[in-house]
C-alpha cells in the first residue's frame, strides 16, 4: 500500500464497553493491522504510536484494534494529523472525537459528580456540570449519538471513570473509601428508597466526601436514661469537627438557647440555619420525634418503648442521613447479650441417693433459669417482667431488653418440654456432648441443648446446668479412664489383661444408668472374655450363693434377678459354649437351639429356663422365637457379631429390638461395614431412641458424611457416639498384646486362556444389554455378573457348574497356586486356613486337595450341624490328638467361618477369592490372629491379573473407608458406578492371560 493513499478511520463500540477502531481504502478494503498502526495512530503517544496496542477483533473483512474506554478518549481527543497521505474520519468517529474533547475537559476541570439522581434510584452513575456554552453543546451532542444509533454515548464516560479507578491508586483508594462510608452506593445494598429522600443533593454530596463542608460542627442527638422512675430524655449537641471532646448543649426548642458549654465565636453564623435544617432532617427521618406543640422541634422525653425502638432502629436511620447519635454505653453490650433459656438440673438427680436413672428416656427433675449476662432470673422474675410488656427494664443495677420474638421462643420452649414432660436424660446427654461447654456464674458447667421440634426457633439457646453428679458422670462417660476398675471376678478361670478389665468395667459403669454400650474392641482382643466377667460380675450375688448353699437357697437367691440373653450366630454357638464352661463353669447355661428347643405351650419356655444365668440362641431363632424370647423380662441382652442386625429393616434386627432388658450389650469387631446406617441400628439397639430415628439421623448425618466426608458432621457423630462405643486396636500400645507380627502378601496370578475366553464373553454380555435396564434390572445385572466373573476368577468349573468330580488344577492359575503353597507350609509342619465365599468352591478345593496330598482336609460351612462343626474345630486346634486324627488344612465359608471362631493353630491364612470388604477379610483372617497366637501369621490374598479383582484391589487400597472416619473398614458398591466405569472395570486386559 502507498504511503500517500487515503484511509478512512472507522469505529464501533464492542459490547464489553471497549471500542473497535479499524480502517477502510477509498475501494472500501478493510487495511492490514500494521497499514492501521502507521498511519492511524501516528501521532497518538499513549500507546506508542499504537505499538501497545495488542488486542484484536475481526470486522467484516478484516480486523480491529481494540481500544479501552479511556484509551479511545485520549485517542479521539487528540488533534490527528499525517505528513504524509489522507486520513478522513467516519461519521461515528467524528462524533467520538466532538464528545472526546468535552469529556477530558470534565475531566481536567473536575465538571462531574457522582449522581443524586441514580443514587436515589438505587444505581450508580455520574453527571456532568459543564459550563453553559460546552453544556449547550453536549445535549446537541447526546441528541447526535441518538440519532445515529450511538445511545451509548452518555455510557462511555461512566465506563472512563470506572476504569480510572482500576488503573489509578489514588482514584481507586478515593472510590472505595467513599463506598465503605456510604454503603447506599452500592445498588440494593441497605438503602430504601424512603431513606435516599432524606437527602438533598449538597448534603449527600458532603457526607460522600466529595464537597467540603464548610460548617465548623456537626449536629448530634444524645439519648440520656432516666434516673430513677422519669422519662428517657433526648438531648441536641454539636461537637466540633476538628475537636470532637467539645460537646456544646442546645435546647432543641430554641437554637440559640445555649444550655450547657460554650462554643467559638465562628460557629454562630452557621448555627441557626444547619440546626434547623438537621432537625428537619430528624423529624423526616423518625416523624415520632417531633414536638406536639412545636413543628420544626424534637420531643425532650420518650418513653421504654420508643427509647428502645430510637436505640434499635431510629438511631440507624439518623446516622444514615447523616446526624451522628451519642447513646448509652451499655447499649453494644445490650444488643450482643442474648437472653439464654436454663434447665438446672436438681441436685439429687444421678447421686446414690436420688432415683436411679433408668436408660435414655429417664425423666430428668428440674428448675427453668434465665440468663441475661451474668445475671440469672427465675422463671417467676422472667415471667413477671414479661408481664409487664416492656421493651426495656432496669433491675439489680442493670437495663436489659426483653424481646417478644424471644418471649415467644420461651413459651414455645416450655410447652414442648411440658409435652414431653421434661427433659429426658437423653436431652441432656445431647446437649453436653454437641454443645459448647462453658462456665457460667457460680462454676456451674451449662452446654447448649439443641432444639429438636420446628415450633423453636434456631436462635434460641437452651442451657443444661448440670448437677455435681451429672458432671462426674459425663466426664466418666467421655473419658473412660476415669471410671474406677473393678476387680477381677473371684469365680473367673483366666487372667485378664488390663484393658480387658478396663472394658469390664466400662460395661459394669453403665450398667449403673441402665445404658447400654458397644464393646468394638479389634478382632481378637478378647471381647467374649470381657462379656463372661461382666456376667460374673453382674450376677455375683446369686452365683456365690449358688456355690455356697444348698439348691433350694441358691433358687431363692437366683429369683431376684432374671437371666442374660445371649444372641450369636449359630456357627460360634459351640465355641461360647465351651468358651463359658472353660472360664465360668459357675455359671448356670441353658442353649435354646435345635428341635427340641422348649416353645409354643404357654409356660414351657419359661420353665426350661429355670434359674439359668445365661440363656444363648441364634439371630435365626430370635426372629422365628420371638414370642417366647419377647416374653421374659431379661436382665441383659448381649449381641455378638452385632453387625449381624446392621440392616434396620430386617425382621430379624426388629425381632431383637424390641427384646426387654434391664441393660443391652453388642459386641462386634465392625460396627460399620458399608453404611453409616448400620452404626445407627447397633446404637437403636444398645440405647433405643438415642440417635433419633432413622430417617433423622439418615437426614442430619448420613447424607453429607457419606457424600462429602463432612468433618464437622463427622466429629459430632463421634462425640455420640463415644461414650456408648469402647474400642481398641491391636496396634495401639496401651494395650501391650505382645502379639506375633501377620504379614500380609498379595499373590498374583495370570487367568489361563480358558478363563480369559469366557470372561470376555460375560463382559460382553454385560456391556451389551446394561444401556437398556434400570433400577432393580440393572443393579441385578451388575450384581450377577460380578457373581459370575469371580466364580470363574476362581475355577471355570465353579462357573461352568461341573460338580461331582475333582477339577483340573491346571485350568485355574489360582488352584495351581493355592496347591503349591500348601505343599511348601506342610512341608515345614504348618497349617491353614482356606476362605472362599462360594461353598461348591469350597467343595471344589476339598477334593483337589485331599486329592494332591492325600492328607485330610476339612471344610466348614452354613449347611453342617452345630455338633459338627464343633467337632470339625475341636479336631483342628487340639495338638494333643494322635497324628493321624489330626487336620492342618482347614478350608471355611467366609460367612458362616469369619466371625467368632477361635482357630489360632493356623499360622497360614488364605484369601482364596475376595469380599472385597477389608473389615470382613480382616475378621477372618483373626480367626487365627488373635490372643493364643504363638507364630507369625502369613496371610496370602490371591488376585486375578488383568481382571476386576485386581481393579477393585487397586480401589481398596486408594480409598479411605466410613468405618476408619467414626470409628476405626469400608468399601466402594460397584451396583453405583456409570456405564462408562463399569466398563473400566470389567474389562479384561489380555496382556495377562497366561498363553
Amino acid at each position: 500500500m502507498s504511503a500517500l493513499s487515503t484511509i478512512t478511520l472507522q469505529s464501533t463500540r464492542l459490547p464489553s464497553g471497549s471500542f473497535g477502531i479499524w480502517a477502510t481504502t477509498e475501494q472500501g478494503e478493510v487495511v492490514s493491522i500494521h497499514e492501521l498502526k502507521k498511519q492511524g495512530f501516528a501521532w497518538h503517544w499513549k500507546s506508542f504510536f499504537g505499538t501497545m496496542l495488542l488486542d484484536i477483533t475481526e470486522v467484516d473483512g478484516g480486523q480491529a484494534l481494540i481500544l479501552t474506554p479511556s484509551m479511545a478518549l485520549d485517542y479521539f481527543s487528540q488533534p490527528a494529523s499525517l505528513l504524509h497521505g489522507t486520513l478522513n474520519w467516519s461519521a461515528e468517529s467524528l462524533l467520538l472525537k466532538e464528545l472526546a474533547v468535552i469529556y477530558a475537559a470534565a475531566l481536567s476541570e473536575g465538571w462531574f459528580a457522582p449522581s443524586f439522581t441514580d443514587w436515589q434510584k438505587g444505581t450508580v452513575g455520574w453527571k456532568l456540570m459543564l459550563p453553559g456554552e460546552m453544556a449547550q453543546a453536549y445535549e446537541a451532542l447526546l441528541m447526535q449519538a441518538e440519532n445515529q444509533g450511538a445511545a451509548y454515548a452518555k455510557e462511555w464516560f461512566a465506563e472512563i471513570i470506572a476504569e480510572m479507578t482500576v488503573q489509578q491508586e489514588e482514584v481507586m483508594s478515593a472510590w472505595n473509601q467513599l463506598l465503605v462510608e456510604q454503603p447506599v452506593l452500592v445498588p440494593g445494598q441497605e438503602s430504601s428508597m424512603e431513606e435516599r429522600l432524606w437527602w438533598d443533593e449538597e448534603d449527600w454530596l458532603m457526607a460522600i466526601g466529595w464537597k467540603t463542608d464548610g460548617v465548623p460542627f456537626r449536629t448530634c442527638l444524645q439519648l440520656v436514661e432516666p434516673e430513677e422512675q422519669e422519662e428517657w430524655g433526648l438531648r441536641l449537641i454539636l461537637q466540633d469537627k476538628q475537636n470532637p471532646n467539645q460537646l456544646v448543649e442546645f435546647d432543641s426548642n430554641d437554637s440559640l438557647a445555649l444550655r450547657s458549654g460554650t462554643f467559638p465565636q465562628h460557629w454562630r453564623e452557621h448555627i441557626q440555619e444547619r440546626i434547623s435544617k438537621d432537625l428537619d432532617k430528624c423529624i423526616r427521618v423518625l416523624p415520632s420525634l417531633e414536638s406536639a406543640g412545636q413543628s420544626g422541634s424534637i420531643r425532650m422525653e420518650l418513653s421504654d418503648d420508643e427509647a428502645w425502638e430510637f436505640m434499635d432502629q431510629g438511631s440507624l436511620g439518623l446516622l444514615q442521613a447523616g446526624i451522628s447519635v451519642f447513646l448509652p454505653t451499655w447499649w453494644e453490650e445490650l444488643k450482643l447479650m442474648r437472653p439464654q433459656l436454663k434447665a438446672k438440673i436438681k441436685s439429687a438427680v444421678g447421686s446414690a441417693s436420688g432415683r436411679t436413672l433408668f436408660g435414655m428416656q429417664q425423666l430428668m427433675e428440674f428448675d427453668w433459669k434465665i440468663a441475661i449476662g451474668d445475671m440469672d432470673l427465675t422463671e417467676e422474675e422472667f415471667m413477671r417482667m414479661a408481664d409487664e410488656k416492656k421493651r426495656l427494664m432496669y433491675i439489680r443495677g442493670k437495663w436489659i431488653q426483653l424481646d417478644p420474638a424471644f418471649l415467644a421462643q420461651i413459651q414455645a420452649a416450655m410447652k414442648q418440654f411440658q409435652r414431653k414432660k421434661g427433659l429426658s436424660f437423653r436431652d441432656v446427654l445431647e446437649a453436653h456432648l454437641l454443645g459448647e461447654a462453658g462456665t457460667l456464674s457460680g462454676g456451674t458447667e451449662a452446654d447448649t441443648l439443641g432444639q429438636d421440634a420446628p415450633d423453636i426457633a434456631a436462635s434460641l439457646r437452651i442451657q443444661v446446668e448440670l448437677n455435681g453428679h451429672l458432671r462426674s458422670m459425663m466426664k466418666q462417660l467421655q473419658q473412660t479412664s476415669g471410671i474406677t476398675v473393678v476387680d477381677p471376678p473371684e469365680l473367673l478361670h483366666a487372667e485378664l489383661r488390663k484393658y480387658q478389665l478396663e472394658g469390664v468395667s466400662w460395661l459394669l459403669y453403665l450398667r449403673k444408668f441402665g445404658l447400654g454400650g458397644c464393646l468394638a474392641d479389634d478382632m481378637g482382643l478378647g471381647k467374649t472374655i470381657q462379656f463372661i466377667a461382666y456376667l460374673l460380675h453382674s450376677r455375683g450375688d446369686a452365683i456365690k450363693g449358688k456355690v455356697a448353699v444348698d439348691a433350694s437357697a441358691s433358687a431363692s437367691a437366683r429369683a431376684k434377678q432374671s437371666p442374660a440373653l445371649l444372641i450369636c450366630p449359630t456357627s460360634v454357638l459351640g465355641n461360647w459354649q465351651k468358651e463359658l464352661e472353660r472360664f465360668a463353669p459357675s455359671l448356670k447355661l441353658h442353649l435354646h437351639y435345635g428341635a427340641q428347643r422348649a416353645r409354643g405351650e404357654q409356660f414351657a419356655f419359661a420353665e426350661a429356663i429355670g434359674d439359668a444365668d445365661l440363656v444363648m440362641t441364634s439371630y435365626n431363632l430370635a426372629q422365628i422365637d420371638e414370642e417366647e424370647l419377647s416374653a421374659v423380662e431379661w436382665d441383659v441382652v448381649c449381641l455378638d457379631e452385632a453387625q449381624n442386625i446392621k440392616n434396620a429393616y430386617t425382621k430379624q434386627a426388629s425381632a431383637i429390638r424390641k427384646l426387654n432388658a434391664g441393660q443391652r450389650i453388642a459386641l462386634t469387631g465392625t460396627p460399620i461395614e458399608n453404611r453409616l446406617t448400620e452404626l445407627w441400628s447397633i446404637f437403636d439397639f444398645i440405647n433405643p431412641g438415642y440417635l433419633g430415628s432413622l430417617r433423622q439421623f439418615t437426614h442430619n448425618f448420613v447424607g453429607a458424611i457419606e457424600k462429602t466426608g463432612d468433618a464437622e458432621l463427622t466429629s459430632q457423630v463421634q462425640k455420640l457416639i463415644k461414650p456408648f462405643l469402647l474400642r481398641r486396636v491391636k496396634k495401639d500400645p496401651a494395650i501391650q498384646l505382645d502379639l506375633p507380627d501377620k504379614n500380609e502378601a498379595k499373590a498374583y496370578v495370570p487367568l489361563t486362556v480358558e478363563q480369559g475366553t469366557l470372561y470376555e464373553n460375560i463382559v460382553q454380555s454385560l456391556m451389551e444389554r446394561i444401556d437398556s435396564l434400570t433400577g432393580m434390572e440393572k443393579k441385578g445385572l451388575i450384581l450377577a455378573t460380578l457373581t459370575k466373573l469371580k466364580q470363574l476368577c476362581d475355577h471355570p468349573a465353579l462357573f461352568l457348574k461341573e460338580t461331582g468330580r475333582i477339577c483340573e488344577k491346571e485350568r485355574s492359575n489360582k488352584m495351581s497356586r493355592l496347591l503349591e503353597m500348601i505343599d511348601e507350609l506342610r512341608a515345614e509342619g504348618d497349617s491353614c486356613l482356606i476362605f472362599t465365599q462360594f461353598v461348591e468352591m469350597g467343595h471344589l478345593l476339598q477334593a483337589a486337595i485331599t486329592e494332591e496330598r492325600n492328607e485330610p482336609v476339612q471344610f466348614l460351612h452354613g449347611g453342617l450341624t452345630k455338633n459338627k462343626r464343633d467337632e470339625l474345630i475341636t479336631r483342628f486346634q487340639d495338638r494333643t490328638l494322635p497324628q493321624e486324627e489330626q487336620c492342618s488344612i482347614f478350608i471355611l465359608s467366609l460367612k458362616a467361618g469369619g466371625t467368632g471362631l477361635n482357630l489360632t493353630a493356623a499360622n497360614h491364612v488364605f484369601h482364596f477369592d475376595r469380599w472385597w470388604n477389608p473389615a470382613v477379610e480382616n475378621q477372618a483372617t483373626d480367626r487365627a490372629f488373635r490372643i493364643g497366637q504363638t507364630r507369625d501369621v502369613q496371610v496370602h490374598k490371591f488376585i486375578s491379573l488383568g481382571t476386576l479383582e485386581e481393579r477393585i484391589d487397586e480401589m481398596i487400597e486408594r480409598k479411605q473407608g466410613l468405618s476408619e472416619q467414626i470409628v476405626g473398614g469400608g468399601e466402594g458398591w460397584v451396583t453405583e458406578m456409570s456405564t462408562s466405569e463399569l466398563r473400566e472395570l470389567f474389562a479384561l486386559r489380555k496382556e495377562w492371560i497366561d498363553k
